[in-house]
């Protein structure tokens, strides 16, 4: 087994597959994946892969955009099958929020994403099953749908595997190998590897490991509930991708709706979190689809499953050199809205650790150094559909809400 390599990747998910894909379509051969598992093993296998450019937050709202054409030309860009389905997006809020609805649409149209505010009584008519009486005003993206996370991680791979990529699954990262500022490498349960390029997407394991190395980034592994609802006989044809504030609902397989609903539980442990779901969630969960769709009171649970990803204290993600190491890099925290973005993804990293800036795409609001320096990324017009409360710092000051980057 050869153990030197020009980059090695942590995590085979969507983010490190991609990564790996990018990097040698940059002409670099010697690319290792080392996955403790299995590809798609962790978040990514587990997303609920919802593709749409609706964000508060125009930097991130433009990794999405960037992202769509690889999802709508996956065949020809990557090879493979994503899985991706286009489905049309609706995106709810709040009775009383329509103002700050209206203008991120306007927003994301300044920036070209294909989108509009329709009346609740289009989205009766586009969707006739949907619960409308308190809906004024949406946002419709006509683009979005939904892909499947599996698929997506496997084809990167396979891809980034035809330019020369090797992965090693079933495989450990315990440590990294840094002398004085710059990475050498990782240590693995299998020995060492060497490098002068890591790049960190390992998901809710990306703390531990890097403080293992004195970089204590505010990670928090948090635990998110699926419900799959068998749909009944009056709603046998497929629907939209709904969006009202803290719940979400798009089709699965024939017949089937997948169901996300509520906060996180932050604070699991990601190897020994309970990944079934916990009946009081799943009576709330039905309950809310119920109210959106009223069909759906008919509906039966056909499964449910939690998965496990990394939030911040800002809910955004960090995609930057690691602090005061050379050659280290980092894809982490992305709060559970990743998945849309991981073609995005892998180009920033790639350039970053191929040309020391990303270009294509712009990350630099994304700054692992923003919470020591005591910020917190919030979007001018926030809908507050989930809690981006300030965190302590290290020194117990709270973080202050940074609206500059939202441009």
């Amino acid at each position: 087994m050869d153990r030197t390599a020009d980059a090695i990747i942590i995590g085979a998910g969507v983010m490190g597959t991609s990564t790996a894909f990018q990097l040698v379509q940059r002409g670099m051969k010697r690319v290792v994946v080392l996955e403790k598992t299995n590809i798609a093993a962790g978040s990514s296998g587990k997303s609920s892969a919802l593709v749409r450019m609706h964000y508060t937050f125009l930097p991130e709202a433009r990794l999405a955009l960037a992202s769509l054409p690889w999802f709508q030309e996956w065949e020809d860009r990557v090879g493979g099958r994503c899985g991706f389905t286009r489905t049309g997006f609706f995106r709810l809020v709040d009775p009383g929020k329509e103002d700050l609805l209206r203008q991120n649409v306007e927003r994301l149209r300044s920036i070209g994403v294909n989108t509009e505010l329709i009346s609740g009584d289009n989205l009766k008519r586009m969707a006739p099953d949907t619960n409308i009486e308190d809906v004024e005003a949406v946002a419709y993206e006509p683009d979005s749908g939904y892909a499947d996370g599996h698929s997506t991680a496997n084809a990167f791979m396979d891809a980034a595997r035809r330019g020369g990529a090797t992965i090693h699954q079933g495989m450990t990262v315990t440590g990294f190998q840094v002398h004085g500022d710059t990475i050498q490498g990782v240590e693995t349960d299998a020995g060492i590897f060497s490098a002068p390029i890591v790049i960190s997407t390992a998901g809710p394991w990306s703390g531990p490991l890097l403080r293992r190395i004195g970089i204590d980034l505010p990670l928090v592994p948090s635990r998110h509930q699926i419900m799959i609802l068998e749909r009944p006989p009056s709603l046998a044809h497929e629907h939209v991708y709904i969006s009202p504030g803290s719940l979400y609902f798009r089709p699965d397989s024939a017949g089937l709706t997948l169901v996300g609903y509520g906060a996180g539980e932050d604070g699991v442990d990601p190897d020994t979190y309970r990944d079934a779901v916990d009946a009081d969630h799943q009576i709330e969960g039905a309950m809310r689809m119920a109210h959106r769709i009223p069909a759906m009171q008919q509906a039966g649970m056909r499964r449910g499953y939690a998965g496990c990803y990394t939030v911040t204290p800002d809910g955004k993600m960090i995609v930057d050199q690691a602090p005061g190491i050379e050659g280290l890099y980092l894809g982490t925290g992305f709060s559970g809205t990743g998945f849309k973005i991981s073609p995005a993804i892998g180009i920033a990293l790639a350039e970053l650790a191929t040309q020391g800036e990303a270009t294509t795409v712009d990350v630099a609001a994304f700054r692992a150094t923003r919470f020591d320096e005591g910020r917190m990324l919030r979007a001018n017009y926030e809908y507050l559909d989930r809690p981006y409360d300030p965190a302590p710092t290290a020194g117990g000051s709270s973080l202050h809400a940074d609206t500059a980057w939202d441009r």
